[in-house]
């Protein structure tokens, strides 16, 4: 795996294993694991490849680019920032891994075609959402 600069404690970067994805946020640019023994893609970040549990991944930049395959609208308020309704959805890279995201900017439906933009978030770092493409 590509070894990375530790961040330090109140960074809001989270723990060491997810601090590429996290710096490349800052970028706005979404990272995932490549797996370099079997070629397989992933998110969330892991120790190894759940395709074929080689330990040799590296992080590279998505395509940014995919669809929705499941979705629903919140109406209740969960946390002050997220203003209901909101749409929460499950997106397939083009690359193959799904995310739990948001979907901003207007209305989509299971199987359009998404691309990601970014939450800018006060004292942490942006947070990936997908938008109608």
């Amino acid at each position: 795996m590509t070894n990375h600069k530790v961040p330090e404690s109140g960074t809001g970067y989270g723990d060491p294993l997810t601090w590429p994805f996290w710096q490349a946020a800052q970028r706005h640019e979404l990272m995932i694991q490549h797996c370099n023994v079997c070629g397989d893609f992933q998110f969330y970040p892991r120790p190894f490849c759940l395709a074929c549990g080689g330990e040799n991944l590296d992080w590279v930049i998505a395509s940014g680019n995919g669809w929705v395959v499941s979705k629903t609208i919140v109406w209740l308020e969960v946390v002050p920032e997220w203003r209901p309704p909101y749409i929460v959805a499950i997106v397939q890279l083009q690359e193959g891994p799904t995310l739990l995201t948001n979907i901003v900017n207007g209305e989509c439906h299971i199987g359009e075609r998404v691309r990601v933009t970014w939450r800018d978030r006060p004292n942490a770092p942006p947070f990936p959402v997908f938008e109608p493409a």
